[in-house]
């Protein structure tokens, strides 16, 4: 029988070891693969518009700029809401915020598909966004909260891949759809039912599924431990010991949980949520963890990927711009004299197949990452990562060549990467009871700036595209300074005898 921590006390162990006995098996599955779903369901939703903006453009006769407000505006969603989630995370619980989120996200972005005017897709899109704010880090939060300590990193980076592969998800579904021609008039409407307002109700599909799966799982035991309700979790860690071990496996002997960090009182009201947030000594790291995310902006080239990759094709395919670098082919699209009447509304296939190849090999670069991860600690990689594909960024366009220009930008867009080891970073880094909100407050500075960036890279496209990739791609590289000021988490990717989780 398993003595670890138990003491003489009555059985009574720390939580973490109460984790560690429940193991990691079916129930661990079953939550990983979930949250891989719910960020797929919440991709769809925040950056649905990357597909729909350009398919939408010749019925909704939207210009560049109107184009980019589109864009933006479920950034602003997300930026609203995503604090909000977290508070209510932390408040409520993180599985029936979860359930709540997907509902209502899912529900007005399908009502988005009968927008009669680019306004109306802005509002509706970006109040969908807003609902969805909260599914990220909720879900990340409670699987984190749900495995042993050892499988931490695992997951969360793991759950990671499925969100960089999610873009190119979503233009694996537009594929088959965006280029049917069908168009049925709605005359209560005003409007045709056409195929982007079909790509739209796919694209909502996702978070109703997620949320009945989401009644098959518990909520995180530890939310339930923070909130003084100790049995209640201890009930949940046997049930996913019974689920992990297999049903015929003895039953797990916990008789309680040792009162560790003052993990076991949460916060009552909003003010003590927040405050020790902006109190030594967690303050050192909440500045630290935003400023990581605003400096994070590869999610500006991101949103716009589609359609960067879309023009990159339309110039290659003529054979006429392949002794140039990116930027040169981007300014040439541009200059090219358009036909008034000719309104792009749709992407190239291969374009398309681009961003699903990006996707992929971000997704299978982060599966790489994981397995070294808990080497090199978190800290050490995100400051490499953050290094390597800045510099990739700025090389970019110092190369007169466009294959070896798009291949320095792919390994430029592998900087997506950090967010993982940022997520999991703050995670270790807050306790319990404050820690959802505390990783929605860190990541809403990034978004922050991924909502400016996207209008300024947006304008920089056009007139002075190499400027806006020196900018970002110089900001990035440099984040990993401010990295340096976290700790070497090193030496404390597993457990250790008679210590609990850093908290």
């Amino acid at each position: 029988m398993y003595n670890g921590n138990k003491k003489e006390n009555d059985g009574k162990v720390s939580f973490d070891t109460a984790l560690d006995l429940a193991g990691f098996g079916l129930y661990s599955y079953n939550l990983t693969a979930l949250t891989g779903f719910i960020i797929i369901a919440y991709v769809c939703i925040a950056f649905g518009t990357t597909i729909i903006i350009p398919a939408s453009a010749c019925e909704l006769e939207t210009t560049n700029a109107q184009q980019g407000l589109i864009a933006s505006g479920p950034l602003v969603g997300v930026l609203l809401g995503g604090v909000f989630g977290g508070y209510l995370g932390d408040k409520f619980g993180r599985r029936r915020m979860l359930f709540v989120a997907l509902l209502s996200a899912s529900a007005v972005n399908a009502l988005a598909s009968i927008s009669v005017d680019w306004i109306m897709l802005l509002i509706l899109q970006s109040i969908a966004s807003f609902c969805a704010a909260g599914k990220y880090s909720l879900s990340m939060t409670m699987l984190s909260e749900s495995v042993p300590m050892a499988k931490r990193n695992l997951v969360v980076l793991l759950v990671t891949s499925i969100f960089l592969l999610a873009q190119g998800i979503m233009a694996v579904i537009a594929i088959p759809i965006i280029p049917l021609s069908f168009s049925f008039y709605l005359p209560n409407l005003g409007i045709y039912w056409n195929s982007w307002r079909t790509l739209l109700l796919v694209y909502s599909a996702p978070g109703l599924l997620a949320a009945v799966w989401l009644l098959m799982v518990k909520e995180s035991p530890k939310y339930i431990y923070s909130q003084g309700r100790e049995q209640e979790a201890i009930d949940i860690i046997k049930s996913m010991h019974r689920l992990n071990m297999g049903r015929s496996a003895e039953e797990l002997q916990i008789s309680g949980l040792i009162y560790e960090n003052q993990e076991s009182s949460g916060p009552s009201s909003a003010k003590e949520q927040i405050v020790p947030l902006f109190k030594m000594p967690l303050l050192k790291y909440t500045i630290i963890m935003t400023i990581l995310f605003v400096f994070q902006q590869v999610g500006a080239f991101a949103i716009w990927l589609p359609t960067i990759a879309n023009q990159f094709v339309q110039i290659v395919e003529t054979g006429e711009g392949t002794d140039q670098s990116l930027c040169s082919i981007l300014s040439n699209s541009i200059d090219v004299p358009a036909d008034p009447d000719a309104v792009p509304c749709s992407l190239n296939v291969i374009s398309l197949l681009i961003v699903l190849a990006v996707g992929a090999l971000q997704s299978i670069a982060n599966g790489l990452l994981s397995l070294i991860v808990n080497r090199v600690g978190r800290r050490n990689m995100a400051m490499v990562v953050a290094v390597v594909c800045g510099l990739a960024g700025i090389i970019t366009n110092l190369i007169p060549n466009a294959y070896a220009s798009i291949a320095f930008f792919v390994i430029f867009m592998l900087g997506i990467l950090i967010v993982g080891l940022y997520t999991a970073i703050a995670v270790a880094l807050f306790p319990t009871s404050l820690r959802a909100l505390a990783v929605a407050l860190t990541m809403t500075g990034g978004r922050i700036g991924t909502f400016v960036s996207v209008q300024i890279l947006n304008l920089l496209l056009e007139v002075n595209c190499d400027a806006g990739f020196y900018l970002f791609c110089s900001i990035f590289a440099s984040s990993a300074i401010v990295a340096a000021f976290l700790p070497n988490d090193k030496y404390l990717q597993t457990p250790q005898p008679k210590k609990d989780d850093t908290s």
